[in-house]
């Protein structure tokens, strides 16, 4: 996501990976609200946040492939089992919460790509889990993938290990919804038999009158685009398919998300039953920088600290 260009990556120390984790399949609900956090960037920690908000469940950005190949990293440098990550999620999970975790992103070398095979790409995943312990996987795609295979490996991830998983799609309009690109995948998706959580990115992307509005339009024309792929699913079932990400205050291309544009957003979830409300970032949500331009640590508009994730921790 271009969101994060500017964070800042460190080395890691090897630990011994965390054993898989052999618990019953997650269900489509099981964690409905997790905001994004890159857990490249030392701050915040989140028990930090967990504390402040009663927020317990995050979505950590990114793994990606290393320069050495099809080697998952977090953010293409720190290893795996870097002991502040294990350390912060081990501390998280203490407190009652879990994690996402998120692959892909506006920065490579995407996972999808160093991997040469849908059994490479699986065993990639699986080791992300593993050293995780983590039971939810999301591809956030923000450029070209191999998608059959990446569609492939994903199925087996269900079948085998009952992985629960999404995607992250641009949007390309808000009467549109997702550009064709991430039709096709899902089109793919759905002749394999994969029906994963979709969740368009409501951001950066053409719009007109209130950007609110736009970004409940392009929700409900993303649901629109779900019921022609799976034409056989009711409206609540694609609703429970559907997830949004907001990128809340200063957007990359001009808009802005603010606090009234964020609740008439829960406002619409809550009502249609969707599937999940993430948004880009928990590091980017407080007011120090009012008035300022886009940044990876502080949101560009007037706010109190965290006040995005508690604005939308009802849904949660």
């Amino acid at each position: 996501m271009l969101r994060h260009a500017l964070a800042v990556l460190a080395a890691a120390t090897v630990l011994t990976p965390v054993a898989a984790v052999a618990e019953p399949a997650p269900t489509a609900s099981d964690i409905t609200y997790a905001p994004y956090i890159d857990i490249t960037m030392s701050e915040p920690r989140l028990t930090e946040v967990a504390a402040a908000t009663g927020v317990t469940h995050f979505t950590l950005a990114f793994v990606l492939g290393s320069h050495s190949g099809c080697d998952p990293k977090w953010g293409g440098t720190i290893d795996l089992d870097d002991p502040r990550i294990i350390g912060e999620i081990d501390a998280l999970r203490a407190m009652g919460g879990d994690v996402v975790i998120a692959s892909g992103g506006a920065l490579g070398p995407y996972l999808e790509h160093v991997c040469g095979s849908a059994d490479a790409l699986y065993e990639a995943y699986s080791a992300v889990l593993d050293a995780t312990g983590a039971r939810h996987l999301d591809i956030d795609v923000e450029a070209p993938i191999p998608h059959a295979m990446v569609n492939t490996a994903l199925k087996r991830l269900v079948d085998e290990r009952g992985t629960s998983v999404g995607y992250t799609m641009r949007v390309q309009g808000q009467d549109y919804g997702m550009d064709p690109y991430s039709v096709q995948v899902l089109q793919d998706a759905a002749a394999k038999g994969l029906e994963p959580l979709v969740n368009p990115m409501l951001m950066n992307f053409g719009y007109s009158g209130d950007w609110g509005a736009a970004m409940i339009d392009a929700a409900e024309a993303t649901r629109g685009q779900l019921g022609a792929i799976w034409p056989g699913k009711s409206t609540a079932e694609l609703n429970a398919m559907l997830g949004v990400t907001p990128m809340i205050g200063r957007n990359d291309t001009g808009m802005t998300t603010t606090q009234a544009h964020a609740r008439a957003l829960l406002n619409w979830a809550q009502a249609n039953r969707i599937g999940f409300i993430g948004f880009w970032s928990v590091g980017r949500d407080n007011g120090d920088c009012p008035g300022g331009g886009v940044s990876p640590v502080c949101s560009g508009i007037a706010q109190s600290e965290y006040e995005f994730t508690k604005i939308f921790a009802p849904f949660g």
